[in-house]
C-alpha cells in the first residue's frame, strides 16, 4: 500500500470514529431530553413520601417503579448535573406523571410543608368528607367511613349510643398532617365537635334529635330565622304523627350519602318513594342518623325552634322560604312558585 491510499485509509478511519461519535451523542442527548420529559398519562395526584437518610439511589428506584419518571438514569444525571441530588428534603409530595424530571427535582430539593389546610364546610356529609381528606392525601379513601366507633367511644361518651360517625364530624378548617392515621384524622373532627358543639347539646336529654334536625335544616334553609321557625315546623309533624317530609334526607338516601359525587342532585316525585328509613315521606319520625354534619348555628337553630301556626314551607326560586297553615294553601303556593 502506497503512503497516499495509507493516509486516505486514515482519513476515512477518522471520519468514521467522529461520525460514530457525533451519532453516539445526538442519541444519548436525544434519550437525554426523551427521559426528561413527563411519562403523562391522567394527571392523578400520587403521594411520594421522602424518608429521612433515604439514599438518592432508592428515591430515583421507588420514582421509577411509581411511574413518574421514564429512567432512573436520566434522573440521577440530571440531578447530579444540577446540583440538586444533594438537597433533596425528607417529607410527603404531592407529584403525577404529567410532572418532568426538572419539576419533580425541583420539587424534591424545595422541600415540602407536611401539613395541609382543610376546610369542610357546613353540612358536608361524612362520606363527602371522606373523598375531601383522600384527594387531600391526608387518609385513603373509605377510611373515615370505616372507621370503628369502639375505639373511640371511651374518649368521647356522646358516640356510646351512636352508630354513625354522621353529624359529629364538625365542620370547620383544619391542619392535617399528610398520611395522618384515620383516628388521628377524626379525632381532630371530634374534639371540635366536643369543643364546640357538645356543650350546648349536652343541656338537652334529646339531644341526638336535635343534632339530627340541625343536619336538616343545615340543608333545607338559609337564614337563623328561617331555620327556627322550619325546626319548629318539623317539630310539630313529628308531634301530631305526620311525615316530616324533607326533601333533604330523600337527596341523602338518593345519593347514599355522598352527594358531592351524586349524579344528579334533582329531585322528581318518584324520588320520594325511594324504599329507605332515611325517606322522610315514606318514614314516618326522624331518620337513623343525621344527613350531615351541622355546623354551630343550625344546632342552635334546632334547639331553639320557634312555634307557629304554619304546618308547610317551601323555597321559592328567589331563595325565600314560603310558609302555608293549610296543604291547600301550600299546594296553591306550589302552584305560584313552580
Amino acid at each position: 500500500m502506497n503512503p497516499q491510499d495509507k493516509q486516505r485509509g486514515l482519513l476515512g478511519l477518522r471520519f468514521l470514529i467522529v461520525l460514530g461519535a457525533v451519532l453516539l451523542f445526538i442519541l444519548c442527548a436525544a434519550y437525554f431530553f426523551y427521559g426528561l420529559q413527563p411519562v403523562m398519562g391522567e394527571a392523578t395526584p400520587t403521594t411520594f413520601e421522602v424518608v429521612k437518610g433515604e439514599s438518592f439511589r432508592s428515591i430515583g428506584a421507588r420514582l421509577s417503579s411509581d411511574s413518574l419518571i421514564r429512567s432512573i438514569t436520566v434522573f440521577k444525571l440530571y440531578s447530579f448535573v444540577t446540583g440538586s441530588a444533594r438537597k433533596f428534603q425528607p417529607g410527603v409530595y404531592v407529584l403525577d406523571r404529567t410532572m418532568s424530571v426538572p419539576e419533580i427535582v425541583r420539587e424534591l430539593a424545595r422541600g415540602v410543608k407536611n401539613e395541609v389546610t382543610v376546610t369542610i364546610t357546613e353540612g358536608t356529609t361524612m362520606k363527602d368528607i371522606d373523598a375531601v381528606l383522600a384527594n387531600a392525601g391526608v387518609t385513603a379513601p373509605g377510611d373515615i367511613i370505616h372507621m370503628p366507633l369502639k375505639s373511640l367511644q371511651e374518649s368521647y361518651p356522646f358516640l356510646n349510643n351512636a352508630s354513625s360517625l354522621e353529624g359529629f364530624l364538625f365542620p370547620d378548617t383544619y391542619e392535617f398532617s399528610i398520611r395522618a392515621t384515620p383516628e388521628q384524622a377524626v379525632r381532630r373532627f371530634l374534639d371540635a365537635f366536643e369543643t364546640k358543639a357538645w356543650p350546648l347539646l349536652s343541656q338537652n336529654s334529646n339531644w341526638y334529635q336535635s343534632l339530627t334536625l340541625a343536619s336538616y335544616l343545615e340543608k333545607e334553609v338559609v337564614t337563623e330565622e328561617d331555620r327556627r321557625l322550619v325546626g319548629g315546623i318539623l317539630l310539630k309533624r313529628f308531634s301530631i304523627g305526620m311525615p316530616l317530609q324533607v326533601d333533604a334526607t330523600v337527596l341523602y338516601a338518593k345519593c347514599k350519602g355522598a352527594l358531592e359525587s351524586c349524579g344528579s342532585r334533582t329531585l322528581t316525585k318518584q324520588d320520594t318513594k325511594i324504599d329507605s328509613p332515611f325517606n322522610t315521606y315514606t318514614y314516618r319520625g326522624f331518620t337513623p342518623t343525621p344527613i350531615g354534619n351541622p355546623g354551630k348555628d343550625a344546632i342552635e337553630a334546632a334547639l331553639h325552634p320557634v312555634s307557629s301556626d304554619y304546618l308547610y314551607y317551601l323555597s321559592a326560586p328567589d331563595g325565600k322560604t314560603v310558609y302555608s297553615k293549610t296543604l291547600l294553601e301550600h299546594n296553591q303556593n306550589q302552584t305560584r312558585y313552580f
